[in-house]
This record gives C-alpha cells, sequence and structure tokens, in this order.
C-alpha cells in the first residue's frame, strides 16, 4: 500500500470503528462524530474541491484554531492531491501574507476569525460555511463520480503533503517540505510502540494544528482509531479536562508549569492535618516514583500506603484532570525535570519527547517503563541518531524532511551528503540510550510554549531607535519573551529615568507592533550599563555573548519573571 495520508485515511474509515471519530465542541457540550459521520464529509469536502479547480500540487493554506472542520479540510486536501500550508491562527497580518505568499498558495480556508487577517487570494473559504463546499461537492459527484479516484491514483508517497513553517536564525520563516510518506511513517511507528496509544483512547487536543506536534496527533488518531476531542481555545483546557475526561493529553510545559504551581501553592497553604497528609503523601509518591518509572510492582507495604495516599490525595489531583489520564505527553520545549517528577509523585505520569519540524515532529521520547527524567527519552523505532564531535545531535529516518522551499542554502545546512539531519541542538546519549539536551548551537528561542522565533529581529529593531545601543532578548523556556536594553550615553545623557523608560516603552511598543503575540516583549529592564568587551558579553566584532550576558545580568532577568503574569 502506498504511503499517503489519503490511504491512511483509507485505511482509518475501512476498519468499521465502533468508537466516535471526534468530539466537536458545541454552544451545548461535546457532540460525538462517527467515522462514517467524518467519511462522508471528508469526501464531499474533497469533491468540492475538485469543483472549485484544484489539481495536484496546489498549494491551499488553512488559518484556524483547532477545530474538527480544521481536521476534515485537511484529509480532503491530501486526497485530491493539494498541499496543505497551515498558519497559525494567532499569526500576524504581515507573518500571514508572507508565508502564504512564498509557496504561492493560491486559497485558504479561514476561521471567520481570522479572516480579517487573510490576504486576497483566489479562494478564501470560511470554515463556518463548509457546508455550502460539501453541498457543491455532492452535485460535483453526480456529475463526475469518478473524479476523486482518479485525483488519489496520481499521488505517489514521494509527492509533498503539507508545508510546516520554522525560523532560522535571521528569523525569516522557512517552509519545510514534508512528503506523505514521511508524515505516514511518523504515524506508523506507533505500531512499534506498546500502549502508547490504544484505540480505545479519547484524547483532549488543544495544541495548535499548524505546529508538528499537534498535526501528528490528529494524524494518529486516524491511524491508530482512538478519539479527538477539538479544543479550539486552548485557554480553556483547564475547564475542558473534567469534562472530556482524557485518557491521553498532549501539552506544552507551560501547561504543566502552571497546573504545578496551582497544586503547590494549595499544597503550601494547607496547615494542620491537611498539611501533614499532603507531605506523607508526597514521600510516598516519591518514593514509588524509581518503580513506576521502570514500570515496576510496587513493594508490598509501599503498594499498601500507595493505595491509601491516592484515596486521601492523589485522585483529588487526577480528577481535576479528568480523573482517567493515562498519560500525558509533553513536547516542544524542555519540561523541568522536577516538574515531571512532582507529577509522578502524584501518580500522573509524563512522557517527554523531542523532535523537530524537519524530521516531521519526533525523533526520541520516554515510554511506559522506559522513563528517565531529565532525557527526552530513547530515539524512536526506525531513527538512527547520535552526536556529531561537537556534540550536535543528527539524526536520520525516512520521516526527515525534503528541504526547504526554494532554499537550498538553508537546506544544505542541515542536511548533509548522507542523509543526516543537524538539529542545532547539542546532547548526549548515555549508557542506556536515554538522550539528554544539554545546550543549543543555535540562538532560537523556544518559549515554554513551544514557539520558536529569532531573537535578532526583536533586538535589531529595538537597536534602529537611537536611544538604544544594545539589547538582548530571552524567552528560551521562560513563558513570555523579556528584553535587556542598554541605552546610548549621549542620547540618554541629562534625562530622568522616568522620561527615559517612558521612550523605550514606546519603542517596545512600535518593535511589537503587528508581530504575533507569542513574538511581542511583555516586559523589559534598562541596564546600567552597555554590554561591553571588557566583560566578554561581546566579541571584537560587536556580537553578543549572550549566556554571558545573561549570567551577568541575572538578577534584572529574574525580577523580570518574578512580577505578576
Amino acid at each position: 500500500m502506498s504511503r499517503t495520508i489519503g490511504a491512511l485515511w483509507h485505511k482509518a474509515v475501512a476498519e468499521g470503528r465502533s468508537k466516535p471519530a471526534y468530539l466537536a465542541e458545541e454552544a451545548d457540550g461535546w457532540r460525538e462524530v462517527s467515522w462514517e459521520e467524518a467519511a462522508r464529509r471528508v469526501e464531499d469536502i474533497a469533491f468540492g474541491l475538485l469543483a472549485l479547480g484544484l489539481k495536484k500540487g496546489d498549494v491551499f493554506g488553512i488559518m484556524a484554531p483547532t477545530r474538527l472542520e480544521w481536521a476534515l479540510v485537511d484529509f480532503a486536501l491530501a486526497r485530491v492531491g493539494a498541499v496543505t500550508a497551515p498558519i497559525y491562527a494567532t499569526s500576524s497580518a504581515s507573518d500571514c501574507a508572507y508565508m502564504l505568499g512564498l509557496v504561492e498558495a493560491i486559497g485558504v480556508f479561514v476561521d471567520e476569525g481570522c479572516r480579517p487577517l487573510v490576504p486576497a487570494l483566489p479562494h478564501v473559504l470560511s470554515l463556518e460555511a463548509l457546508e455550502e463546499l460539501e453541498k457543491r461537492g455532492r452535485a460535483y459527484r453526480e456529475q463526475h463520480p469518478d473524479a476523486l479516484e482518479r485525483a488519489e491514483a496520481e499521488i505517489g508517497e514521494e509527492d509533498l503533503f503539507t508545508f510546516i513553517y520554522t525560523s532560522g536564525t535571521t528569523g525569516a520563516p522557512k517552509a519545510c517540505m514534508i512528503l506523505h510518506r514521511n508524515y505516514y511513517s511518523m504515524a506508523a511507528t506507533v505500531d512499534l510502540l506498546e500502549d502508547f496509544t490504544l484505540e480505545d483512547d479519547l484524547m483532549l487536543l488543544y495544541l495548535p494544528l499548524a505546529h508538528n506536534f499537534g498535526r501528528l496527533q490528529h494524524l494518529l488518531g486516524a491511524y491508530e482509531g482512538y478519539t479527538i476531542a477539538f479544543l479550539a481555545d486552548p485557554y480553556a483546557a483547564a475547564e475542558a479536562l473534567p469534562s472530556v475526561r482524557p485518557t491521553v493529553f498532549p501539552s506544552v510545559p507551560r501547561l504543566y508549569e502552571k497546573v504545578h504551581t496551582r497544586i503547590q501553592g494549595q499544597f503550601d497553604s494547607a496547615t494542620g492535618l491537611r498539611r501533614r497528609l499532603v507531605d506523607w503523601a508526597l514521600r510516598v509518591g516519591y518514593e514509588a516514583s524509581p518503580y513506576k518509572q521502570r514500570d515496576e510492582p510496587l513493594p508490598g507495604g509501599l503498594a499498601l500506603r500507595h493505595r491509601i495516599a491516592d484515596r486521601l490525595v492523589y485522585s483529588k489531583v487526577k480528577d481535576r484532570l479528568g480523573g482517567r489520564l493515562r498519560i500525558a505527553i509533553s513536547g516542544g520545549a524542555p519540561l523541568a525535570p522536577e516538574i515531571a517528577e512532582f507529577f509522578l509523585a502524584l501518580d500522573i505520569l509524563i512522557l517527554e519527547g523531542y523532535g523537530l519540524s524537519e524530521c516531521t515532529t519526533a525523533c526520541s521520547v520516554n515510554l511506559p517503563g522506559q522513563v528517565k527524567f531529565g532525557t527526552v527519552g530513547k530515539p524512536l523505532p526506525g531513527f538512527e541518531v547520535k552526536t556529531a564531535e561537537d556534540g550536535e545531535i543528527l539524526i536520520r529516518s525516512d520521516t526527515i524532511f525534503a528541504g526547504y522551499y526554494r532554499d537550498d542554502e538553508a537546506t544544505r545546512e542541515v542536511l548533509d551528503a548522507d542523509g543526516w539531519l543537524h538539529s542545532g541542538d547539542i546532547g548526549q546519549i548515555d549508557d542506556d540510550g536515554f538522550l539528554r539536551i544539554t545546550d543549543r548551537k543555535k540562538d532560537i528561542i523556544v518559549t515554554a510554549g513551544g514557539k520558536n522565533l529569532a531573537p535578532q529581529n526583536l533586538e535589531n529593531a529595538l537597536k534602529s531607535a537611537k536611544l538604544v545601543s544594545q539589547a538582548l532578548v530571552i524567552g528560551d523556556r521562560r513563558p513570555f519573551v523579556v528584553a535587556l536594553v542598554a541605552l546610548d550615553e549621549e542620547e540618554a545623557a541629562g534625562k530622568p529615568a522616568e522620561e527615559l523608560h517612558a521612550a523605550v516603552q514606546e519603542i517596545v511598543e512600535g518593535v511589537n507592533r503587528n508581530r504575533s503575540r507569542y513574538e511581542q516583549i511583555k516586559r523589559f529592564a534598562i541596564v546600567p550599563r552597555d554590554f561591553s568587551a571588557d566583560e566578554g558579553e561581546v566579541t571584537p566584532t560587536m556580537k553578543l555573548k549572550r549566556r554571558v550576558v545573561e549570567q551577568n545580568f541575572a538578577g534584572e532577568i529574574e525580577e523580570l519573571y518574578a512580577g505578576p503574569r
């Protein structure tokens, strides 16, 4: 069988699954969507696209939050041979225009809330009015009943399935070319992972489908057969968990950090008997943790204490997450080991993985029974992972992308002649085969929410103001972006501090204008001196030594993150 996304979908609908394919969020609750309904709608949309004149190789964008219709049109586009260009719903109008223009998209599916951000294209189709396209598709099928079958027959596994946008060191978005076989192979990896996801699972998915992490979960749902509940508002995840009651929950670290902070705060506020009970239960949980990491049975006495602690403490926390959570998955950014350890002490397993858009999502992950905190797990089956002489992580597999669209130079920088992907991350593989990320070869910031951005763009924009001599943008593994600003001595001379602060505030607001929310500088600090070569903070060519600056101004940075959010 050809490894195309269309073939993946045909396999899904042919299996006669009885469980719902999806849960769709509606005003009065969650509506079950059967595989039969999903199959019918995907087919109607595909015929509708053919009626519009779409053909193999045409590029079509999707700009919308995570919702049922996103998934349906994704499969429909794949079946007619169109290439999807997904755009974050939070992108700015300029970013959206650039990304769609880069790949010469002829149309875009859009959530009505995003419509003002979308440029004029031959086809701008509203997801709220998808029924109109489906109706057109049914009419077209009556006249051309074999049109979709003929279109699918022309699609091969080496054809382009989707673009995934990423940022390079210059910050300009690049379009990763992901082939049909790349994503099919990525999904098929689950066949070699025992009990990672199960057909009976229910997943709550709020991750953006424009990101490889979320996109894989949606494709895995069809491949594996589990039910997906699509949540459009990521800030509503805490409320959705108890109502959906998922067994699997993929997330970025930021959400787990927030939950940890909230739970820890409640524990800290407990007094008397309640506080002693919480402390005892945590001690039991941490004692049981090594056994759980290895998926080994607890010794008799510990097992009894753990059951009691679960009934009195752990279950109360687990109920807030729905009460049925089998595994939580963390990706997109590093997860602090102490966060994972805390959750496992409460009998909640978080499995952290690692990957890149360029390798179609993941290359390693911790698995049930094979967990080592502080690592991103062992390489997945079918993946070769090694480190170069300088420690850079190199990856080779059938999921490695076909390169950056119309950017051969950038492609050669990350793909060598032997097919190894150069990740830009520094790591170590321990004696047990677990991969640990130790550093970042590139300066790209990955926020705690999993968003990638290049700090140079923001820094150069800040430095374009005469008042600013140097700027350093921080945000890696952090909840938001902040900046250290060094002022030009001559421009700042004689001006009171309040006036200088107001002037820098105006500069920052100008830099933030027309940028996506996750790229915006939320706070800044004016440092007392310029960054200096004498202090080892800049090179002779005035390039910032980021880690040195961060070390020298660690106090200022921590103060920026210490206040209320």
